[in-house]
């Protein structure tokens, strides 16, 4: 593992000297901690192998590339306390940031007061950010942004998950559309999912002004699959929200070479921690004046 890790340092410093990924001084990613560029990294915790154990072997590879760490599915939840705050400081040693993840809705059905014992105890545990599935939640806006707020002052940062599909009740009519504006839906709840860009964006931007750190974009609609990406809604998002404070779910290596290539290294990334190395690989070499990238199918090649 040791000679594995030193090839990929050394193949990095190569391709620097040859002039790879320092052609233009506002591309470079910065030292951690970034604020634009962020790898946030899906936890391994479904191996067969002790959740911390198979942390750390992941870490001591690729901690240099990675961000954030994020708890997938609730997964926290199923262990004991003492092992994610375990988890937390392993990450936080590696100067890795931590996520929830998208399960605070099921928190919300225990009554509101749950959700404000729920930030103490991720605050408690070493949980840096918490994450908010405006989808799952399905709360009005009004209500999220009151989350965001809590969440805010409690001195953790708040990142609101959105989906480009919302229920068709949701959508307000085209008259009341006015730039800004929230007009509460009078229609019941349907079954409906109905695709609306402009009603994320609006939303988003609510969020942001509330306090909310960065927006996730959930892939589902937009760039679960590299073949049938949607680039029209990706450019639509990041020329409202800004590259910086938007980060996108890339379900598989192809559609992280797409952002990439698109947006350059700056662009913000959730990825598998299988992904990790791959994406760093793509972010090291300059996309939009090479083609080397091509040459190398993974970067296990230097195993």
């Amino acid at each position: 593992m040791r000679g594995w890790r030193e090839g990929v340092e050394v193949v990095a410093l190569s391709l620097r000297g040859y002039g790879y990924g320092n052609e233009d001084e506002e591309d470079d990613r910065p030292e951690k901690p970034r604020r634009y560029g962020v790898t946030e990294m899906r936890s391994p915790f479904y191996s067969f192998r002790p959740a911390n154990q198979a942390l750390q072997e992941i870490l001591d590879s690729v901690s240099p590339f990675v961000d954030g760490l994020k708890f997938s599915g609730g997964c926290h939840s199923l262990m004991g306390k003492e092992l994610v705050r375990e988890i937390t400081d392993l990450a936080h040693k590696h100067d890795i940031y931590v996520s929830t993840g998208d399960w605070a809705e099921h928190l919300l059905r225990q009554g509101p007061s749950s959700f404000k014992q729920y930030v103490e105890e991720c605050k408690a545990l070493g949980f840096d950010t918490i994450e908010l599935n405006a989808g799952s939640l399905n709360l009005p806006e009004e209500a999220l942004l009151r989350l965001v707020h809590l969440i805010k002052s409690s001195g953790l940062r708040a990142k609101p998950m959105f989906s480009v599909k919302f229920d068709s009740s949701d959508i307000p009519a085209s008259r009341d559309r006015a730039f800004g504006a929230y007009i509460a839906p009078v229609k019941e709840k349907t079954s409906e999912r109905v695709e609306d860009v402009d009603l994320l964006i609006r939303r988003a931007e609510r969020c942001l002004e509330a306090g909310a750190d960065m927006i996730m974009i959930d892939a589902d609609g937009v760039c679960q699959r590299a073949e049938s990406l949607r680039t029209d809604i990706v450019a639509k998002i990041v020329g409202r929200l800004g590259l910086d404070k938007t980060m996108f779910e890339a379900s598989n290596p192809n559609t992280s070479e797409w952002f990439v290539r698109r947006y350059g290294p700056r662009v913000n990334l959730f990825v598998d921690h299988s992904d990790v190395m791959n994406l760093e690989r793509l972010r090291g070499f300059n996309m939009h004046r090479s083609n080397l990238a091509s040459r190398y199918a993974s970067p296990f090649f230097l195993m």
